[in-house]
């Protein structure tokens, strides 16, 4: 199948930057073949599309999203760090079934393709083979890994595994799971926190990731409280003890990251670690990550959404609006992390933190056809005096028209086609619902609210 988008504004993310305002761009089966201003012969193409006034940009890459945890929307607002571990989160997520983890995936999944986003990775959650299943459902890309933990208080009674038991889980999932799904999904390994994780279960995960050739997510320096735990029982920060360890590597995606101090980040630069900012959910209790500073230093930095619980909104959209916004605010400096970064964080850095640079996040010939096309015609979105950086601070994935991945439709003309959204949606309820029946999780009554 050869299909030909003309006449668009082809925004490539390439080395060069290079953006068409009257461009084509042609792909066959899963690969792209031209991305530019050269004409094409219309007779050898199975279908052309004429876009005149609308944008063609790689597909957007989550560095950082809980497939787990979406089912759990809005289930820990406006409740302390230890609450919302303890009392919500946690018990949610032990009371998961794979049947469950299956659903809250794919209705993920469906955010994400409704989003624009075409590859994701999962820093840790519930049955990597439900997730696999709904990830090959739904026709996206993942980095898929299991929330791993062999230490810390309040675990409850179904994750409290050794370290034994936690590595040669992830293994079988290695086996079971990687590079299936024409090789869309890929199985990764998890470290939930360093609160959750003796060096032993560092130190395992570190080789089994450089002898499968695979990548470690885990939460790094998110909170004060974990940085304040580490130096008091070890006497440094959390980012030194892992390069003290031999963790760090370019194989790392650290998450969050917000708690670095600058000889660490320079420590992050000299391993090649890549970060996922994730600036939504770091504003509600984590803090501001030095991602200026991070991107001065020439480290990959990526953006992700983290999880539902944490963000409720998982649009990386909206998730690049926010980080144009915050960096600039608190530093006082409108000139810090401009449109284009932001673009490049959302696209080729995400392909590169996910170490899959030569595959996508850019478009260019000879790479997968992993791309969106936008219609910029809303009074949200126009007038369009500079594209680029209404693409970051105006775009809501509203005017995200069509979502592409290895050359197939995900959703065409704001309809998904792999699944059936509506009757997805239906389902989600009744299983979030049951889940935290399960769970014996209580919500607070809100109302009535009291007036000034």
């Amino acid at each position: 199948m050869r299909t030909l988008l003309k006449h668009a504004m082809i925004v490539t993310m390439n080395r060069e930057g290079q953006v068409y305002t009257d461009g084509n761009l042609l792909f066959e089966d899963d690969r792209i073949l031209l991305a530019g201003g050269e004409a094409v012969d219309e007779s050898t193409c199975d279908e052309v599309l004429d876009l005149t006034g609308k944008l063609v940009m790689p597909g957007l890459v989550n560095t950082h999203v809980h497939t787990s945890q979406q089912l759990a929307r809005g289930l820990a607002d406006d409740v302390d760090l230890l609450t919302w571990l303890h009392d919500r989160i946690w018990p949610y997520e032990s009371h998961m079934t794979e049947e469950d983890s299956y659903i809250s995936t794919l209705f993920c999944a469906a955010e994400q393709i409704k989003a624009g986003v075409t590859a994701i990775a999962e820093p840790g959650g519930q049955y990597v083979s439900g997730m696999a299943r709904a990830v090959e459902e739904a026709g996206i890309r993942a980095k898929l890994a299991n929330s791993v933990m062999d230490c810390g208080e309040g675990l409850p009674k179904a994750w409290q595994r050794s370290t034994r038991e936690e590595l040669d889980r992830q293994e079988e999932d290695i086996r079971r799971f990687h590079k299936t799904a024409e090789g869309r999904v890929e199985v990764w390994l998890g470290v939930r926190t360093i609160f959750n994780a003796t060096d032993e279960l560092l130190l395992g995960t570190k080789e089994l990731a450089d002898r499968y050739g695979i990548g470690i997510h885990m939460h790094v320096a998110e909170a004060k409280s974990e940085v304040d735990y580490v130096k008091e029982r070890l006497g440094v920060q959390t980012v030194t003890h892992l390069r003290d360890l031999g963790f760090l590597g370019p194989n790392l995606l650290a998450a969050h990251t917000v708690w670095l101090t600058h000889e660490e980040v320079e420590m992050f630069r000299d391993y090649e670690v890549k970060v996922s900012h994730n600036p939504a959910s770091a504003m509600r209790v984590l803090g501001f990550a030095k991602v200026p500073r991070m991107l001065r230093e020439g480290i990959c930095v990526a953006i992700g959404t983290d999880g539902a619980p944490t963000n409720n909104r998982m649009d990386m959209v909206d998730e690049m609006w926010v980080t144009s916004l915050i960096h600039k605010g608190w530093r006082l400096d409108p000139t810090v992390v401009k449109a284009q970064e932001i673009l490049r964080m959302a696209t080729m850095n995400g392909a590169k933190a996910l170490q899959e640079e030569h595959l996508y996040g850019s478009l260019e010939p000879g790479k997968k056809a992993d791309l969106i096309i936008i219609n910029p015609d809303s009074v949200g979105m126009q007038p369009m005096h500079d594209p680029i950086a209404n693409l970051v601070t105006s775009m809501h994935s509203a005017n995200v028209e069509s979502t592409i991945c290895n050359g197939r439709w995900l959703m065409r003309d704001r309809k998904i086609l792999t699944f059936d959204e509506a009757s997805l949606i239906q389902e989600a309820k009744i299983r979030a619902a049951g889940i935290r029946s399960r769970a014996g999780i209580r919500m607070p009554e809100r109302f009535p609210v009291k007036t000034c």
